[in-house]
């Protein structure tokens, strides 16, 4: 039986994490299209769970990387995404452009941090996706505030970004996987 490294073990916990995190992203991107026409009911709890959801697996992925440097910058997510949170709720009462402008906010913010705790973790591997993921986050997050002050402002955008966020955890969690069957002697 091979022992599992620390680091191994945090890449195991990271590629199951990332994982269910692209399932969300998949189902969520899915419904929010489907229902990105207006604010109503169920897109405006859609647009309040995602951040939450986001504190929720910040808060597993800061157990596993207790003992590593990337743990204060998953602090400091868990805060930024509720506050989001928080915001959006109040968002989806005033109409789509408050949407965007929160929503836009907090995607330049959370990816920034997302590639700070990513080039943290560069050891860890599988890596450059969420490195690129934030780089995406922020980009997309300056989009939707523009966006924001246009007459056609549309949630739709929304959907494609979590989709393509979704589609980055799940490469990040291949090349975890990868890199966690090699240092573990293939026990994963």
């Amino acid at each position: 039986m091979t022992t599992t490294t620390a680091p191994a073990t945090v890449a195991l916990a990271l590629r199951r994490l990332y994982v269910v995190r692209f399932g969300f992203a998949l189902i969520w991107a899915v419904v929010l299209f489907l229902t990105a026409s207006s604010i109503g009911p169920v897109s405006a709890t859609l647009l309040v769970i995602y951040p939450l959801f986001d504190v929720g697996a910040a808060v597993v992925d800061a157990r596993s990387s207790r003992a590593s440097r990337s743990a204060p910058g998953l602090y400091v997510n868990i805060a930024i995404s509720t506050i989001a949170a928080v915001g959006l709720a109040f968002a989806v009462t005033s109409g789509i452009p408050a949407v965007l402008r929160m929503w836009g906010t907090w995607a330049v913010v959370a990816g920034l941090v997302q590639l700070i705790v990513a080039l943290r973790r560069r050891d860890l591997g599988g890596q450059w996706a969420m490195i690129a993921s934030g780089a995406t986050s922020t980009l997309a997050g300056t989009s939707f505030l523009l966006q924001a002050a246009t007459p056609h402002a549309s949630l739709s955008n929304l959907a494609g970004y979590a989709l393509l966020g979704g589609i980055f955890f799940l490469v990040s969690a291949l090349r975890l996987g990868r890199n966690a069957g090699r240092s573990t002697g293939g026990n994963i």
